[in-house]
């Protein structure tokens, strides 16, 4: 554990920034070109901890994975219900993802896997994708629905029709996955949108999903035991991790930066929307579609934010962004309301309360409730001056490093560590851009 000190810019950001490949699209990936016939390439994977530990896992249960540098691996997938027993505990580290896309994945496999991760995954709830998966025929031994845990695979797995009770990307992916090698169709509703990366992959490995939208729901239907036909994948670049970088241009003077091949996925891009309604400066340029994911270029230059009224139903669309969105609402004028987040007290850490108290300790002024936000913002440079405790989480770490960069006084991060589980680069990146982030010795 490293702590260190992000000091204050007083130059502006320019020229272009190059943000790594989408963590969630890289996790697909490489499932999916493991259930895949054929040799599948993927270009600008992201390297980082959490995808790492996917590809160890695939590669423990048969697929074949190589890295070739500059971002290009390449899958030799063993098929639709192809995969083997691994013959050691799956170690998914820091990944929620990893973890319970494999879960889906193993559910509908006739053979037992252990998966575990680190003490912050082990503390975070899978009881929700453990209970759906159960209707497939797949059992699971536990602790009180938490890692480490064994999943005993269905032998003769049945299709389910599942209705969503959290809003969960990830818990609706494991189904699907899960489905894959079930007979018939395995349905999924949704009263609240999330993430629909796995769907749009889905289709690109030849797999058929519908997707039906009816007044107040959303039916997601797969088509059980296809042959995923092996596809090139461009990963665009991922939204999350472009966020840091977008608000710190927000924020320091004079800034003006361009960031290529964002992904634009209207599921993922919320916080870009709320970041204009308060007056940020993004415009959007190139749109195009790769491998049915929207993908744009950014260009973002400095502006005076006024805070809003972020609307819950706009969560799911930006729910890893809401620790950066909060630094942008800390240098606004006026009060930014933030409700409906109650997914972010089983996340890597309980972020509203980590967002709360790291904002307080810079001299920001904010209401926690049980679930939301208000903070009321400075009009201008955060004062600073505070000693975050990250909570062993990476968007909290970065979210208080871009606040250092755009306040008066340096904050003290407690824990550089876990960064590398998504943004492996955000360190070197914001030095390169002018940051001072100075290591503390312990």
């Amino acid at each position: 554990m490293t702590a260190f000190q992000s000091h204050p810019i007083h130059a502006a950001l320019l020229g272009p920034v190059a943000i790594p490949g989408d963590k969630s699209i890289s996790h697909r990936a490489l499932i999916l070109g493991a259930l895949s016939v054929g040799e599948t390439t993927v270009t600008n994977l992201l390297a980082s901890d959490d995808v790492l530990r996917t590809a160890a896992a695939l590669r423990e249960m048969g697929a074949a994975i190589e890295r070739h540098g500059n971002g290009v691996w390449t899958i030799q997938g063993c098929g639709v219900g192809g995969l083997r027993a691994p013959s050691a505990v799956l170690d998914l580290g820091n990944s929620g993802t990893g973890a319970r896309l494999l879960m889906g994945v193993a559910a509908t496999h006739p053979f037992v896997t252990f998966l575990s991760g680190d003490a912050s995954l082990s503390r975070r709830p899978m009881g929700r994708v453990m209970t759906p998966l159960e209707k497939f025929g797949a059992s699971f031994v536990s602790r009180d629905g938490q890692l480490p845990c064994a999943i005993v695979g269905a032998a003769q797995p049945l299709p389910i029709e599942h209705e969503m009770t959290v809003a969960s990307a990830q818990v609706k992916s494991a189904i699907l996955l899960a489905g894959l090698n079930a007979p018939g169709e395995t349905t999924v509703v949704e009263r609240a949108a999330t993430r629909d990366h796995t769907e749009r992959m889905l289709r690109a490995f030849g797999a058929q999903v519908s997707v039906v939208q009816e007044t107040d729901y959303t039916r997601i239907t797969l088509s059980g035991e296809p042959e995923l036909v092996a596809c090139t994948v461009t990963v665009p670049a991922d939204p999350s991790s472009a966020a840091f970088f977008v608000v710190a241009a927000t924020l320091i003077e004079g800034s003006d930066i361009e960031i290529e091949g964002v992904s634009m996925n209207p599921r993922r891009a919320g916080l870009f929307d709320v970041l204009r309604d308060m007056g940020a400066d993004i415009t959007v340029t190139r749109l195009a579609e790769i491998n049915g994911e929207p993908v744009a270029d950014l260009r973002v230059r400095a502006a005076a934010l006024h805070g809003v009224d972020v609307a819950p139903e706009r969560a799911p669309s930006m729910i890893d962004e809401y620790p950066i969105l909060a630094v942008a609402a800390a240098a606004a004028q006026g009060k930014t309301v933030m409700r409906g987040l109650d997914e972010l007290r089983v996340k890597e850490s309980d972020r509203l309360s980590a967002i709360a108290q790291g904002l307080a300790a810079c001299g920001v002024r904010v209401d926690e409730s049980p679930d939301g936000l208000i903070v009321h913002g400075c009009g201008g440079a955060i004062p600073g001056g505070g000693r975050i405790v990250t909570h062993h989480d990476h968007r909290i770490a970065m979210a208080f490093a871009v606040l250092g960069m755009a306040a008066r006084s340096p904050v003290t991060i407690d824990d550089d560590t876990m960064i590398g589980t998504s943004f492996p680069d955000f360190m070197p990146l914001a030095q390169r851009l002018g940051a001072t982030l100075v290591p503390l010795s312990q």
